[in-house]
């Protein structure tokens, strides 16, 4: 099994849950009463390479975060120049936060929130709405063109951004018309190794393949472009030639030194001249 075979089921059990406790109808109506979205595109286009900050308290490549980053971090990312928008990775199952804690982000936050999470379902865009969210991660390698088409309309007339994922050149050709904003993710998800289980840790990422940043070069005209996975102070120099962004998220995490003084390693590479 691949982790994306793992991963997917829980995900599935996780929506069934949530439709359980809040209707759709209800759901809905709650997106309808969130406050304006704010602008994720904009913030990311803004002068200069900047920051997505992920939130999570674990991840399945490289196990549990430090909890007092994770506790600091919102506060950290809101202070931090180089954060553009905050992502909030809401999968409990195997990354261990909720979209309760989005909502409790999105609240405190001056900056646009991104809900980081296997979307399947029209459902999950309405609810990451209802929590405060203004732009939602649609991953090519789990939906088809037809089903990031669909759900990008859902998007869209919810006022939000999409920021769409892709690993492989082939799944650049499943974005729709229009895709404003591109992720290429260096995570080998279709890979039967290099995962830990509940409760391990690594110090090593063995689930990284950095030449899929080269994608950069096949992606629409006009397109943001980020890259996501494994992005750190001393990595991110050669990816801004290509990229107007990073996802970043497990380096600051697990960072002993803390989220703030991570971040500022980033802003002092950022401040170096381009490479």
């Amino acid at each position: 099994m691949t982790i994306l075979d793992r991963i997917l089921p829980d995900v599935r059990r996780e929506l069934d849950e949530a439709r359980a406790a809040v209707p759709f109808d209800e759901i809905k109506r709650l997106a309808a009463y969130a406050p304006e979205p704010r602008d994720f595109f904009g913030a990311l286009a803004a002068d200069g390479f900047g920051l997505i900050a992920e939130i999570k308290h674990r991840s399945p490549s490289m196990g549990d975060m430090r909890a007092g980053n994770v506790l600091a971090s919102a506060a950290a990312y809101e202070a931090s120049p180089v954060v553009r928008a905050v992502s909030v990775l809401t999968n409990r199952t195997h990354f261990g936060t909720s979209l309760d804690e989005l909502t409790a982000v999105a609240a405190a936050s001056t900056k646009p929130v991104l809900r980081k999470d296997f979307i399947l379902d029209p459902y999950q865009i309405y609810a990451a709405r209802a929590a405060g969210a203004d732009a939602v991660l649609l991953m090519a390698n789990v939906l088809n063109a037809d089903q990031l088409r669909d759900l990008h309309a859902v998007v869209l007339d919810l006022g939000m951004e999409s920021l769409f994922e892709v690993h492989e050149a082939g799944e650049i050709e499943a974005l729709p018309a229009g895709a404003r904003v591109v992720g290429i993710n260096s995570r080998k998800f279709k890979s039967r190794e290099g995962f830990v289980a509940a409760g391990e840790r690594a110090d090593k990422d063995f689930t990284l393949d950095f030449a899929a940043f080269e994608l950069a070069k096949q992606l629409p005209p006009g397109c943001l472009r980020v890259a996501e996975s494994g992005v750190t102070p001393q990595t991110i120099a050669p990816l801004r030639r290509h990229f107007q962004s990073a996802l970043v998220g497990t380096s600051l995490l697990r960072d002993p030194r803390g989220v703030a003084e991570s971040l500022q390693d980033f802003a002092a590479a950022l401040a170096a001249p381009a490479s």
